[in-house]
């Protein structure tokens, strides 16, 4: 009975869509940005998003977007619209802190995220930190030094949103052996780890096929996490949606540009990272 009005909760507000409010934040871009990116695929039929920026610690659950240097040039990317680490900015989490907020009790900040740098002392008052793009992604020195305490202090981070025939993976791996010399990634998508199911059953994670996006691509979705020590029966640090995209299902979940049940189950997955994390 609960996974049935679970899934009708899902469903409605996924096929409902999200208002936002606020002011927006084009600094955070150099430009339009989030703005700018509400007028691509699909979004002329949807409600525009006003999101309000950067946000002090009160308590709540923020979501939080990992800011970065790209070793290749910064911006534009697949779709445009700003840097690879905002991609699916604002409306991937504005919906899915909606989600959040309907079905847990952790009364997340509704209206935006906070993004951040991954060298920046505000990170660490959150306990859970979002990354997209990381086949993009770049660090300074101190950058490694700092999200190396972050995630050995109890810090957990989610990596999305990117391919492996495009050298994406073979970048994240490489950045991470900066962060954690020692540490190796391990497989877990047979569905046994905690994580999947701190708040839903997610007895088959490979059951969520890739977002229509990569349609075409032949890609299969695996999922990869870093334990403090090596051991799997210790703490995940990191998860890695390899050849996946969560959040662009999140973004455009109230377009009907894929499927509601395929939504519904992105979310899921969302919803145990996020609450793995705060627990763990």
């Amino acid at each position: 009975m609960r996974a049935a009005l679970i899934a009708l909760m899902l469903a409605g507000v996924t096929a409902a869509g999200v208002a936002g409010v606020a002011t927006s934040q084009p600094d955070q871009f150099g430009g339009g940005g989030g703005q700018g990116r509400q007028r691509q695929r699909g979004f002329d039929q949807a409600p525009m998003l006003d999101v309000q920026g950067n946000t002090p610690y009160d308590g709540r659950f923020v979501f939080i977007r990992l800011r970065y240097n790209t070793g290749f040039g910064g911006f534009g990317g697949r779709r445009g619209g700003g840097p690879q680490w905002s991609h699916d900015y604002p409306r991937g989490e504005v919906h899915f802190t909606k989600i959040l907020n309907e079905i847990t009790y952790l009364k997340a900040r509704p209206d935006g995220s906070n993004i951040l740098s991954l060298d920046d002392p505000e990170l660490f008052k959150f306990p859970v930190a979002y990354m997209a793009e990381p086949g993009f992604w770049s660090m300074t020195d101190k950058e490694v030094e700092s999200f190396r305490a972050y995630l050995q202090k109890g810090g957990f981070v989610i990596f999305d949103d990117f391919r492996e025939p495009e050298g994406h993976w073979d970048n994240l791996q490489a950045q991470m052996r900066r962060v954690l010399p020692d540490a190796r990634w391990i497989e877990i998508d047979d569905g046994s780890h905690p994580v999947w199911h701190s708040f839903f059953e997610i007895a088959d994670p490979l059951a969520l096929t890739a977002h229509p996006t990569y349609a075409g691509m032949g890609l299969r979705l695996t999922y990869w996490g870093v334990f403090e020590d090596n051991d799997p029966k210790k703490r995940l640090i990191a998860i890695a949606n390899v050849n996946g995209d969560l959040s662009e299902y999140w973004e455009y979940s109230d377009t009907g540009f894929a499927p509601v049940d395929l939504n519904n189950e992105a979310y899921k997955y969302g919803v145990n990272y996020v609450i793995y994390g705060v627990t763990h």
